[in-house]
């Protein structure tokens, strides 16, 4: 039988007991110990020493997709005691919900160091050093399988991106940082206090356990639902708490505005999958219709805010909430396509919104604005720039062909088979989508020409393979969505078998 590569390598890693998830979350840390010993005058060294490190975890991802066998579970599991006193454990492992979410973050972390290259000029050391910081936050997040675990991840991921903001961002940048730093706190202080509540009552904090564990009185889900999912609406976020969101992104760097997007707006929606909604399903029945008809106001309401901006990188910002509401549709819809759509949805954001904001950092770099009004008829100038725009713009409004399309497709359908109301609200926050999205393609890329924009060079080598390599992404999953929903269908189809009597949108219009 053939083996390609990655097969062997995987074999052999079986055969050692190699624990692949804790050496992800170990080498960016590793990346920061050898940063500490590189003078911070070199500074090309650091940034290839960083870039080097996220290549290595990127690499080291792969093998979690070829080797996931579909339906089977939690796998490349590890459990060993970390408060043994307590009976906390340090357990990670991932299923077909979470593999999709890590894979992104490694792709994005690449990306995001990538980006930095020439826009970060103070610090460099400091900076890169909280990226790597990140990286392993961000995974250490979606492979816990313990509530503590996964709330010190959680945690550890808040400090690095508030400093990011802080220090490398824009003229508001401590504001945003500061307004990220509360608005994450109180949720996550919320959700410590129900982590704490749940342990005392089943007396462990693991996961898998937890699922097959005597159930919660109702009452008491109600409200341990709602601490959780406070928390995490925060993080997608979701209409009315979203005000942080389109400051921390237009203050903070570009990388900063990359990974915020790509994969910190998704801790929100995936911790409403990993435990809000399996944990506390009589909850979940409570809560769903309120944060539902939420997700449909912050589809319209972010879309309509959006049409009126003039800063390219805050109409980004509140696309991404109007997506994040997509998702959050498709989550609480209720059924199979749905959650899985959802799933997908995630992923294509990422990609699509991480693509977006990286692009316009390139433009950021050559014309220090942000405001649509300075460009105009850049076409011309910059066709390879231009060229990549327009994909990223489309796959984000969903057309047929690239990443978008399933996505929206699969939970539209899903929220039609519940309530045909909000299907109909959400479709039509697809066209403002459309909307304010081409009107920025028109007001940056054609138009009169702004001769300010004389000088305006396309993009470089580095620039191109950044933005290519997410560009191929757009293109094979819109083409071959089956290589994420053959693999995440089993896990989602369980988790809403085991939600199946609280179906989140009750009345079918």
């Amino acid at each position: 039988m053939f083996q390609t590569p990655i097969d062997k390598v995987v074999t052999i890693m079986n055969q050692l007991g190699f624990p692949l998830i804790s050496a992800m979350l170990v080498v960016p840390l590793l990346g920061v110990l050898a940063l500490l010993f590189i003078p911070a005058a070199q500074e090309k060294t650091i940034k290839t020493v960083t870039l080097i490190t996220t290549l290595i975890v990127l690499a080291m991802s792969l093998p979690l997709y070829f080797a996931f066998i579909p339906g089977a579970g939690f796998q490349f599991e590890e459990n060993i005691p970390w408060i043994p006193a307590l009976g906390i454990n340090y357990h990670v492992g991932i299923d077909g919900i979470s593999l999709f979410i890590v894979l992104l973050t490694t792709l994005l972390s690449f990306i995001a160091v990538l980006s930095s290259w020439t826009a970060i000029t103070k610090q460099v050391k400091a900076y890169m050093v909280m990226m790597l910081l990140m990286e392993t936050a961000m995974i250490g997040v979606f492979v816990s399988l313990d509530l503590f675990l996964f709330y010190a991840f959680w945690e550890a991921s808040l400090i690095p991106m508030a400093l990011l903001i802080g220090i490398w961002g824009g003229d508001r940048r401590v504001y945003a940082a500061v307004k990220f730093m509360l608005y994450t706190f109180v949720g996550s202080t919320l959700m410590l206090v129900a982590t704490i509540v749940v342990y005392l009552h089943a007396g462990t904090s693991d996961l898998p356990t937890l699922l097959t564990s005597t159930a919660l009185p109702a009452g008491t889900q109600i409200w341990l639902f709602f601490a959780f999912a406070l928390a995490f609406a925060i993080k997608v976020p979701l209409f009315p708490l979203h005000t942080w969101l389109p400051a921390a992104h237009v203050q903070a760097p570009t990388a900063g505005s990359v990974l915020l997007a790509g994969v910190l707006l998704k801790m929100g929606t995936y911790g409403y999958l990993r435990f809000a909604n399996p944990l506390f399903p009589e909850g979940m029945a409570y809560w769903a219709p309120l944060l539902s008809v939420l997700a449909i106001v912050g589809i319209l309401y972010a879309a309509l805010v959006a049409l009126v901006q003039e800063d390219v990188k805050s109409l980004v910002a509140y696309s991404s909430v109007a997506h994040m509401g997509f998702i959050m549709l498709g989550i609480f819809s209720g059924g199979f396509q749905g959650t899985s759509g959802a799933v997908l949805q995630m992923v294509n954001h990422g990609l699509s919104t991480g693509a977006l904001f990286m692009l316009i950092g390139v433009l950021y770099e050559r014309r220090h604005t942000r405001l649509m009004k300075d460009y105009g008829g850049i076409f011309a100038k910059v066709p390879v720039f231009g060229a990549f725009f327009l994909i990223a713009v489309f796959s984000s409004v969903g057309l047929p062909g690239l990443n978008g399309f399933v996505g929206e497709f699969t939970i539209l359908l899903g929220t039609f088979v519940h309530n045909r109301l909000f299907a109909a609200f959400a479709t039509f926050g697809i066209v403002l989508a459309a909307w304010y999205l081409l009107t920025a393609v028109r007001r940056v890329m054609f138009g009169p020409f702004n001769p300010a924009n004389e000088n305006l060079t396309d993009m470089n080598t580095r620039e191109v393979v950044a933005a290519l390599v997410l560009t191929v992404f757009f293109f094979v999953l819109g083409v071959f969505p089956n290589l994420v929903f053959d693999k995440v269908n089993p896990d989602t189809e369980a988790l809403v078998n085991a939600t199946a009597p609280q179906t989140a949108l009750m009345v079918n219009q």
